[in-house]
């Protein structure tokens, strides 16, 4: 069995409702469930929330919320790999099995079908990965990164780096925060994400956009409107 599970718990702090808050004409979330049921990659796409009106909303894209999500887990400590292994365990416990799930997050609206489809084929093709995770490379040389003082001074993170060429430089990626495919056995055993066992799916910089601010939302709509303009 090939599972998706989507979190979406209903406290937000810093962006009241998220998951369900408009986003270029659908609920946030919409989006997230229509590239992972586009993708044919998955046999269910679940979504795991303590919330009513968000497991509603996620039912009337498409998503099965097969329970609601347990108090302890939906709090602002909790971490994304508890609530995927909750879900497996529940899955395992309804005498289903799956082999390969993939934790999508709610907040992935510039996430693309293909991606997924990819990313779950190189996992599912290479028995050595334990994940394939979204990420993407860094604009520039973080060798070349400045600590900034409350003067507004500054001080090299890395002196011997600053005199070297960007291209002399490795470059350097960093996690998407839009899916992470696994072995089911893998989340169970909690396994590290960012190891020599995962694999890093890069996606496009103009593909990626963390939204935690009013201004990140603005930015990840205007990118939005021009992916759906040019497909």
């Amino acid at each position: 069995m090939r599972l998706a599970i989507i979190p979406a718990r209903g406290g937000s702090k810093r962006i009241p409702r998220k998951n369900i808050k408009d986003f270029n004409g659908k609920p946030m979330m919409g989006w997230s469930i229509e590239a992972a049921l586009l993708s044919g990659a998955f046999d269910e796409v679940w979504v795991s929330t303590d919330d009513a009106e968000i497991a509603s909303v996620a039912q009337s894209f498409g998503a099965t919320v097969p329970f609601i999500r347990p108090v302890e887990l939906s709090d602002d400590h909790t971490g994304t790999s508890a609530v995927v292994r909750h879900a497996i365990n529940w899955a395992l416990q309804q005498q289903l099995n799956p082999e390969f799930v993939a934790c999508i997050y709610a907040t992935a609206p510039l996430l693309q079908p293909q991606m997924l489809k990819a990313a779950m084929t190189q996992l599912q093709n290479d028995p050595a990965l334990d994940y394939v995770f979204s990420g993407c490379r860094f604009s520039f040389p973080i060798q070349r990164a400045l600590y900034r003082t409350e003067l507004g001074r500054v001080q090299p993170v890395d002196p011997a780096s600053i005199p070297k060429r960007s291209q002399d430089l490795p470059e350097t990626f960093h996690d998407a925060g839009q899916f992470y495919c696994g072995r089911a056995q893998s989340w169970l055993d909690a396994k590290a994400v960012f190891s020599q066992h995962s694999y890093l799916y890069e996606l496009p910089q103009h593909l990626v956009q963390d939204i935690d601010t009013a201004d990140d939302w603005l930015r990840a709509e205007l990118l939005h409107q021009l992916l759906l303009k040019s497909s």
